[in-house]
């Protein structure tokens, strides 16, 4: 897996497995599995800080995913190249809380899927 974010023209971060679609050995376009918009919550706390005070190391930073493109089912999205800003590697923390998202539904799938086969066989 390649987890990515994407800044799309649009001005949106999108977090996904990215993968490249190669047509002609040129790159076309961007395969995005799973993808979410991701952002920063918005933080009721305000600090304020002098002159060459840094901010507390223990202070957390909240972030939101949303599904990308939420009226469709589809798991993998094609997206245009030239539709992308640029593509980074997240901070391994917000990984880390995608994967879990994203291991998460997935055993909530396996376990519909496995209801309604039984359902089925009755």
């Amino acid at each position: 897996m390649s987890i990515k974010i994407a800044l799309l023209k649009s001005g949106e971060s999108v977090i996904a497995d990215i993968k490249e679609l190669i047509s002609d050995e040129k790159i076309c376009g961007y395969l995005f599995k799973n993808p979410y918009i991701v952002d920063l919550a918005p933080n009721e706390e305000v600090l304020l800080l002098e002159e060459g005070q840094t901010p507390p190391e223990d202070r957390n930073v909240e972030v939101n995913f949303t599904p990308w493109i939420s009226l469709t089912s589809d798991k993998e999205i094609p997206v245009r190249y030239d539709w992308l800003v640029t593509v980074v590697t997240p901070v391994k923390e917000i990984e880390n809380l995608y994967e879990e998202m994203i291991n998460g539904q997935d055993d909530q799938s396996d376990s519909t899927d496995e209801q309604s086969n039984s359902d089925q066989s009755d």
